[in-house]
């Protein structure tokens, strides 16, 4: 498709029940259709009332990914920017609270002329305005709506959906329906009563899916496929089955394995060829037949719900594919890490790392878990809070500065080695107020940093507010903690290391951010490296 042409649309819905992996279909798709040499991008519609998912629990959410731009999104562009490798913007993912604010902002200036604001025309008008935002930039956008179809919040997006297949035609916008078939032990079958339900729901919108996935774990025989096919008026060939995998990253390959894109194309009159995913194959088959493991612990105070922790997940995958070794990640709650005996939980990792948060709650379990990894010279990886972690311990038990810690735990901390930065003093509000998105880092040649990027300058993403306190520096070096990123005017601190240490690493920023499928990042890489080496040295002295 040539560049400045309308793009062609695909809305995904999920039906039946949450969490059937809306995100994954739609990174799945999107990879198929780039490898077939169209310009993908994927935007999230959430239904919910928040502005944004910044100020929500983890536990209740799971993890807050802040793209390049710096705002704080939905874990599922994270899934988009690691199948695809295109960066994503704070234009792809939209709430039902960032358009009502919208609307209501433009109703206050006095912008509808009188007329009544109601949710057709005025909220579906805003909703369909943020679907097509890319529509002369790329040749196909993917447009996942949030929610479950019959959830009342998801009214608005679903109309306004309805409205562009309209406008626009059947050759240019298509719905497809996630759904699932569930199977009942007691008469074992497959029951498509569900599924039938789901798009009849659909169908009182006024949208008729063309496609129809089904989510299952036994697989779907010609009579099913026929019969939910009839039912949902939908064409036998469109009926595509996705089995539980052992990877999400093996989605797209069973997708390709039923021709989903293939289908795709026809319908929206796409003409290319059908794509290769040697590589991508390449990396499924490392991701589920490596020739080595290795046990990492994942220190950290939401461990009950571990998409909170989504992007250090899959990081760890991609890092362990490259280096074809199966890393087992091990979950371990920062509060019994107070409790506990350290050697038990982290005496056998081969590796660990200390993960981001806010508040106190479980902060001296991360604190002495990065004490017990320096002492026992275990592989550390601290990530934004857990570097900040790492300069407490390392402030409290090698400077000798007795009571140090952060400012946002202990205001009257004696050594507030973590503390504000100057213009976060007076901020009041919570939500889309920190250090957020892409900064640079400038690295120091010959650290641990330097030799796992290769290059001198790099761009990463933060999501904080407390920094290295500047007035600790010099004594912190003077023990040994070597800065070895700095931000270009050199005022805050990005990476922190021990030289005598095998591996003791910490990052003010969330470099999971921006792993990739296939590439992984470096220094999970590097990271991984160690642990390996640690692994295979301990298996040397067995």
């Amino acid at each position: 498709m040539a560049r400045g042409k309308r793009a062609k649309y695909i809305f995904i819905t999920g039906g039946v029940l949450s969490s059937l992996g809306k995100g994954i279909t739609s990174a799945s798709l999107g990879l198929l259709l780039q490898q077939r040499g169209y310009t993908v991008t994927i935007i999230k519609m959430d239904p919910y009332i928040n502005v944004d998912p910044g100020t929500m629990n983890p536990l209740q959410h799971g993890e807050v990914y802040v793209t390049e731009d710096g705002a704080e999104t939905d874990l599922d562009l994270g899934h988009y920017e690691r199948f695809l490798g295109v960066q994503m913007t704070r234009m792809n993912n939209a709430t039902t609270g960032q358009i009502y604010h919208t609307v209501i902002t433009k109703e206050r200036k006095g912008q509808y002329l009188g007329k009544t604001v109601q949710v057709v025309p005025h909220i579906t008008n805003e909703i369909k305005r943020r679907m097509t935002v890319f529509d002369r930039d790329y040749d196909i956008v993917i447009v996942e709506i949030g929610g479950t179809v019959g959830d009342i919040e998801s009214l608005p997006f679903l109309e306004a959906s309805r409205q562009l297949v309209l406008e626009r035609g059947r050759t240019q916008a298509l719905h497809i329906h996630l759904t699932y078939v569930p199977y009942v032990k007691a008469v074992k079958e497959l029951k498509t009563k569900p599924t039938q339900h789901s798009v009849k729901m659909l169908m009182q919108s006024g949208i008729q899916p063309e496609i129809l996935v089904c989510r299952t774990e036994y697989r779907l025989g010609k009579e099913i496929r026929n019969k939910i096919a009839l039912f949902c008026n939908v064409e036998p060939e469109a009926v595509i089955e996705a089995l539980d995998l052992e990877t999400i990253y093996e989605v797209p390959l069973q997708y390709l394995r039923q021709n989903l894109d293939t289908i795709v194309a026809r319908k929206l009159r796409l003409k290319s060829a059908r794509p290769s995913l040697r590589r991508w194959s390449r990396f499924v088959r490392r991701i589920k037949q490596p020739v080595r493991e290795v046990r990492i612990a994942l220190v950290g105070k939401y461990v009950k719900v571990p998409d909170a922790y989504k992007s250090i997940h899959e990081a760890l995958i991609h890092a362990g594919a490259v280096h074809n070794t199966r890393v087992n990640v091990e979950y371990v709650d920062a509060e019994a890490v107070e409790q506990s005996k350290l050697e038990d939980l982290l005496g056998a990792v081969d590796g660990a790392i200390v993960a981001p948060g806010f508040g106190v709650r479980g902060i001296e379990g991360k604190i002495r878990a990065v004490q017990f990894l320096r002492e026992h010279r275990i592989p550390f990886f601290g990530i934004c809070l857990g570097m900040q972690c790492a300069v407490i311990e390392f402030a409290r038990n090698v400077c000798g500065l007795t009571g140090a810690h952060s400012a946002e735990f202990d205001r009257r901390a004696k050594h507030k080695v973590i503390d504000l930065m100057p213009d976060q003093r007076d901020v009041t509000m919570k939500g889309g107020t920190m250090r957020l998105g892409s900064y640079p880092c400038i690295l120091k040649e010959g650290t641990l940093a330097y030799r796992a990027y290769r290059k001198k300058v790099v761009q990463e993403r933060h999501r904080h507010r407390y920094e290295v306190n500047n007035q600790y520096r010099e004594i912190l070096q003077q023990h040994g903690m070597v800065f070895s990123g700095l931000s270009p005017d050199e005022r805050l601190v990005e990476i922190i290391e021990l030289p005598g240490h095998p591996w003791f690493l910490g990052t003010q920023f969330h470099p999971e951010f921006k792993s990739r499928a296939v590439t992984g990042h470096p220094l999970f890489i590097s990271f991984v490296k160690a642990a390996l080496e640690r692994h295979q040295g301990e298996s040397d002295d067995v």
